[in-house]
Formats: structure tokens, sequence, C-alpha cells
């Protein structure tokens, strides 16, 4: 499995505010990027597989909805953790 719950917790404590703190929008994005990331790999090897082609492009979504909303009410949030990530605008 890709995902244990100790890369989980590692990837909200350092995204998040605490590595309980599953809820941040911050450490739900790094958790997506974490995941898009995985899939996009998986799909360079695997062209064909369209159930996973469409996960990805969902979660790409649920990504970018997250950034929207910090982009509207914190901008300073928004900044760092693309920043962070290194993702585009």
């Amino acid at each position: 499995m890709y995902l244990t719950p100790e890369t989980k917790q590692e990837l909200f404590k350092e995204h998040g505010k605490g590595e309980f703190d599953t809820g941040s929008a911050e450490g739900q994005i790094a958790l997506f990027t974490f995941r898009i990331s995985h899939l996009t790999e998986h799909l360079k090897k695997n062209r064909k597989d369209r159930v996973t082609q469409r996960s990805l492009v969902r979660m790409v979504g649920k990504r970018r909805r997250l950034l929207d909303y910090l982009k509207k009410n914190e901008i300073e949030r928004y900044r760092a953790i693309i920043k962070k990530l290194g993702l585009r605008k």
C-alpha cells in the first residue's frame, strides 16, 4: 500500500497544524497532491486505465476547490501552500 497511516500522519504534521489535524485545508491539499502524483505515475505505465483516470480528474478538482477556498478567504495561507508544494498558480 502506497499510503500508510504513518505517511498520512507525516503529511499532516508537515503541512497541517499538527499530525492529528486532518481537517485543515493545507493538510488535505498536501494529501491530495501526494495521491495525485501517485496516480499520475500509475497512469504513465497504464495508459488505458479509465477508472484511475476518472479518479485522478475528480481528485484534481477537489484540490482545486480547496485551493480556491484558501485563495478567497486567506491569501497568505494559499501562497504558502502553493510555494511549499511547488504547485502552479
